[in-house]
């Protein structure tokens, strides 16, 4: 018997395996589509080479609104290709990516290099290339919990305060579907879980779609309403309780760590402001008596 796919379906006899020893079926004929219906982006059978190395292998991809799907997998798995594809930066080699007119997209890039040379505030950066106005400058900053670096020198920002105002720059273009890639680069250790907690509260706030990219899988594993775990091709994708049991899982993180690190749940009983300062949790308010 045929070993089963990604997907759980056999694969056709024509299907050679590669060389990570699984079998991938290329092109999108036969992929039921009807499972893209309301995503706010959709990728079928995405395959991409660089020369003569293929940099994925028949992905299939849907982000809903709503949910927070998350892409884990080693460095040089494609992880980054695959968000560039999606964005419509680089055309695969096979496959299609669909989006419908309605999806705006908010991005957060991993990298962010500022020239320290360039004075620069964030409001004047935030207000490049979006003709936004002031007031909405300062309801971003205030959502991404940066509301005091506005008139801030953007190269003297730390990495955590960065990324939020990245996050806030995406948050101008009112989108839909907000993609991370590796939004916690940069971020000191205790700042993490707050980042994520945030992006966690603007999905509630606004029913986003997130598409994430991250290594840092002790937290993401437990923020995450789907996990796909890519290594060149989806090795396992699902619920992040099952994918962290699964053996291709435990095949590319170590088995020790698949079992220290599966499903986080991290609880706090304090916060930290922008400096990675930690501070007591702010009491909830009051309720109201009856008359």
């Amino acid at each position: 018997m045929s070993a089963l796919d990604a997907r759980g379906a056999q694969p056709p006899e024509h299907a050679a395996p590669c060389s990570c020893g699984h079998h991938h079926e290329h092109g999108v004929a036969g992929f039921d589509d009807r499972e893209a219906s309301g995503a706010l982006i959709s990728a079928r059978g995405l395959s991409m080479m660089r020369g003569d190395r293929e940099v994925l292998s028949n992905v299939d991809l849907d982000v809903r609104p709503g949910e927070i799907v998350t892409l884990i997998g080693p460095n040089g798995a494609g992880k980054t290709t695959l968000v560039r594809l999606l964005l419509g930066i680089e055309k695969p080699t096979h496959g299609r990516v669909t989006k419908p007119a309605t999806t705006r997209v908010g991005y957060v890039p991993q990298r962010f290099d500022v020239d320290s040379a360039i004075p620069m505030t964030v409001a004047s950066f935030l207000a490049l290339g979006a003709d936004a106005m002031p007031k909405a400058i300062k309801e971003a900053l205030q959502e991404a919990g940066a509301a005091k670096t506005f008139n801030q020198q953007l190269a003297k920002l730390s990495g955590g305060e960065t990324q939020r105002v990245l996050i806030a720059r995406a948050l101008l273009r009112r989108p839909n579907l907000l993609i991370l890639d590796e939004p916690a680069s940069g971020v000191d250790f205790s700042g993490e879980a707050d980042l994520y907690d945030l992006i966690g509260r603007l999905r509630d706030n606004h029913n986003l779609g997130v598409l994430l990219i991250s290594h840092d899988l002790h937290v993401v594993m437990a923020r995450s309403n789907r996990v796909i775990c890519l290594n060149g091709h989806v090795c396992c994708s699902g619920k992040p309780e099952d994918v962290s049991q699964h053996a291709s899982y435990a095949r590319i993180f170590g088995p020790h760590a698949a079992t220290a690190l599966g499903v986080y749940r991290h609880h706090h009983d304090h916060e930290h402001d922008l400096t990675g300062e930690t501070k007591p949790l702010a009491e909830p308010p009051a309720p109201a008596r009856g008359r």
